[in-house]
């Protein structure tokens, strides 16, 4: 089965905003029972967009059901890729081997797992609305609104591509963490990757660190959180993000950090994504049972 995607170009996805401030749910990671009890009190929420911010699976429990439910809301939900879902896709393509702590066999072992999978590809690396962007889990300082959009668009027509599995052979590697104007083919495509569903810190020049995840004050020396480099170019964006876990629930003008650690014990969260910062407000939180 095939998705198809409607054509937008970058000017149209930099149109203004219609409708109610969506809804944005941090990292799933597998667990559908902590996802529906959310759902649940979420009731009745009517064209209000569900905003996912990528790692759908992996970790928890229940990646299979977790698919399945967010396939289920149809437009309603709007999820972007994050590092563990991009992790299935190159276990579906066959160029990796599965990780000891991975909970993605049922998945990959499902009878309709052909068509989970291209659901999956055809979800976009960013999504932008005019007023806010979605991303798994940040940008880097030299990258405006229009880069990033034109950036992304180039990955996700890679990814659902029909030389898609070959396309991720290039994608994974720690070394590819500085980006450079003059990146081609294959670095290229790692560093916007990693920035945008790797990256914790950088330094002030937008030079990426992997190794540490703790909290902002455990930043290595010479770096700092990709969100707070001074002259970030997307400063004027408010953009939306998970992927932090220790990180946890932050509201700033410019900033929502979504991911309050569900798959670890901790909760999954429903943020109200108003773009005046005064009307944000936790819709709603469900405690999560650790899965690891």
């Amino acid at each position: 089965m095939k998705y198809p995607v409607k054509k937008n170009s970058v000017s149209r996805l930099l149109s203004n905003a219609v409708g109610p401030s969506p809804i944005g749910i941090g990292d799933v990671q597998g667990c559908c029972n902590a996802l529906d009890r959310l759902l649940d009190k979420l009731g009745p929420i009517g064209d209000t967009q569900l905003w996912f911010a990528g790692d759908l699976v992996n970790r928890g429990p229940e990646s299979l059901a977790v698919l399945r439910r967010i396939m289920g809301l149809g437009e309603r939900a709007i999820t972007v890729l994050g590092n563990h879902d991009l992790h299935l896709l190159e276990l579906a393509a066959g160029k990796y081997c599965p990780e000891h702590d991975d909970t993605l066999d049922d998945i990959l072992s499902a009878p309709d797992a052909i068509d989970l999978i291209d659901w999956l590809r055809y979800r976009p690396i960013v999504h932008y609305d005019g007023q806010r962007l979605l991303v798994h889990a940040g940008v880097l300082p030299q990258w405006n609104i229009q880069v990033i959009l034109g950036l992304a668009h180039g990955i996700q027509t890679k990814l659902r591509s029909k030389d898609w599995k070959i396309f991720l052979q290039s994608l994974r590697g720690n070394g590819s963490n500085t980006w450079f104007n003059s990146l081609q083919g294959e670095a290229r495509a790692r560093v916007i990757i990693n920035a945008m569903t790797r990256i914790r810190f950088c330094d002030a020049y937008g030079r990426m660190e992997f190794i540490a995840k703790g909290s902002p004050n455990t930043a290595p020396d010479g770096f700092m959180p990709w969100f707070d480099v001074p002259q970030r170019r997307s400063a004027d964006t408010l953009v939306v993000f998970g992927h932090w876990a220790s990180l946890g629930l932050m509201i700033r003008d410019n900033i929502i950090a979504l991911d309050t650690g569900c798959v670890w014990g901790g909760k999954l969260s429903a943020i109200r994504l108003d773009t005046a910062p005064q009307n944000r407000a936790i819709v709603v939180q469900v405690d999560c049972s650790k899965k690891r």
